[in-house]
């Protein structure tokens, strides 16, 4: 383990696969923020899912593990659609910082996760 500090890292985790019904898969996202308080936005469609959300750790290494569990870790508690990962993203703060200054990242939302259909 290294003795590094937690850092706080911007993830954005893509998964998709075969269409399920829009209502089934909005339902399984709302019981996701509930089960995962700290999400910023999740977008979605009947075929796929992109999530956003900050994560604390020590290496890019170990908050890309973090994130690409996320999905099945959660996809019986949320009952969400059997999916695959199919794009991962993890900025440090300050490279998240940048692109949001020029306008090519989305600024975070304060308060609960935004659900919403792409």
């Amino acid at each position: 383990m290294s003795s590094e500090e937690p850092r706080m890292w911007h993830i954005t985790v893509t998964v998709a696969g075969e269409p399920h019904d829009v209502a089934e898969v909005q339902a399984g996202l709302e019981r996701l923020t509930e089960e995962r308080p700290f999400l910023l936005t999740v977008r979605y469609r009947a075929d796929r899912v992109e999530v956003r959300y900050w994560e604390q750790a020590t290496t890019i290494l170990d908050a890309a593990s973090l994130a690409l569990r996320l999905w099945t870790e959660h996809r019986d508690s949320a009952r969400l659609p059997r999916w695959e990962v199919i794009g991962l993203e993890v900025l440090d703060r300050e490279t998240f910082a940048m692109r949001v200054d020029e306008g090519t990242a989305p600024p975070p939302v304060a308060g609960a996760a935004d659900v919403r259909p792409y």
